[in-house]
């Protein structure tokens, strides 16, 4: 298992307590919502070139962070979104029951149920740590990690079939 330093930790931890309170996605003005079909799911594409695909029934919550041109941060409490942050725009970080996922410039999705939150990279780097900072690891590339209560953070390989029926759910 690769670890994160305690200076990205330390960061990380902190851009967690300076964010503002949750606003709802679609009460977020700076961004821009699309309706998609097939399957269907919601396309958030905001001006600091941040682009969220939320499943149609997923849980999302923007956190602004004052004078920045979109969202800092998300709170996502039940189903899957994927997630592009242009290389760039900044740190980003989705925030779960289970777990942090922390990235600058990737593409990576997030999937939370009651028991566990999965977090997948497509492209660039995604830290994660438990929702308390905790067990901080590194993913690259094709990596994938399930942070819940009963097990310790694993980095793995995820497999064809377990990547190609997450990316299903985002049409790809």
């Amino acid at each position: 298992m690769r670890t994160v330093s305690c200076a990205n930790l330390l960061a990380l931890l902190i851009f967690s307590c300076l964010s503002v309170p949750a606003t709802s996605m679609a009460q977020d003005a700076s961004c821009q919502r699309e309706d998609v079909l097939d399957p269907p799911r919601i396309v958030y594409r905001c001006p600091n070139g941040l682009v969220l695909e939320a499943e149609a029934a997923a849980d999302l919550e923007l956190q602004q962070q004052p004078g920045s041109t979109g969202p800092a941060a998300a709170s996502l409490s039940g189903k899957a979104v994927l997630i592009e942050v242009a290389p760039g725009s900044g740190p980003f970080q989705i925030l779960t029951p289970h777990a942090i996922a922390a990235v600058r410039g990737t593409i990576y999705a997030v999937d939370v149920t009651g028991e566990a939150t999965s977090v997948f990279v497509l492209r660039g780097e995604v830290a994660v740590s438990r929702a308390d900072g905790s067990q901080a690891v590194s993913l690259s590339p094709g990596e994938g990690v399930d942070v819940s209560a009963a097990q310790p953070l694993q980095v793995r390989v995820w497999g064809q079939p377990r990547v190609a029926g997450l990316l299903a759910r985002f049409a790809r």
